[in-house]
């Protein structure tokens, strides 16, 4: 793969190699091996469970789900509103939780009438909010990240002491 000169990417990848930060070095192999370790439970799970189960609090469940996912949707206004850059965070999970409600919808529908309004909210309202929360995450990095990747130098706080707006030319400015 070839990286273009000024590309987001070819940024990206500059400041990883000039990041100081890295990971513990037990992350890789913990989060590789739960990945591996999932491939049996998931073939165990199909085998084993019954394909019908009747659970208590069904209800508790459903509705704390809901409540969980309409803070996240709560939290992604507020810092919208604010520009925070909580926003990519908050954004992200809110999709995931929204994939996730939409698969279980789907799923656990019971008669067909619950089939045909999971898969309709899952197709004009889940669906599109989830990948319009992924959009948003990603320009929030995006905005947050290039700045940051085109500063050559230290930022210089200005403090302007003038009228309304600040001037135009460099000599007008007090630099601290």
């Amino acid at each position: 793969m070839t990286i273009a000169p000024g590309s987001l990417l070819s940024a990206a990848t500059d400041a990883e190699a000039a990041s100081p930060w890295h990971p513990p070095r037990w992350v890789v192999p913990l989060f590789g091996l739960a990945a591996l370790l999932l491939v049996p439970w998931v073939v165990l799970l199909v085998a084993a469970l019954p394909s019908a189960h009747r659970a208590a609090h069904w209800d508790i469940a459903w509705a704390g789900f809901d409540v969980w996912l309409a803070l996240l949707l709560l939290t992604v206004a507020v810092a919208a509103w604010r520009r925070s850059p909580w926003l990519e965070g908050a954004a992200t999970a809110t999709a995931t939780l929204l994939f996730v409600d939409a698969w279980f919808d789907v799923l656990t529908s019971s008669t067909r009438a619950e089939l045909v309004v999971a898969v309709t909210e899952a197709a004009f309202v889940e669906l599109p909010l989830a990948v319009l929360c992924l959009l948003l995450a990603r320009d929030t990095e995006r905005r947050f990240l290039v700045p940051l990747l085109n500063r050559s130098r230290p930022a210089q706080p200005r403090v302007w002491l003038g009228g309304a707006s600040e001037p135009s030319s460099r000599e007008d400015r007090l630099s601290a």
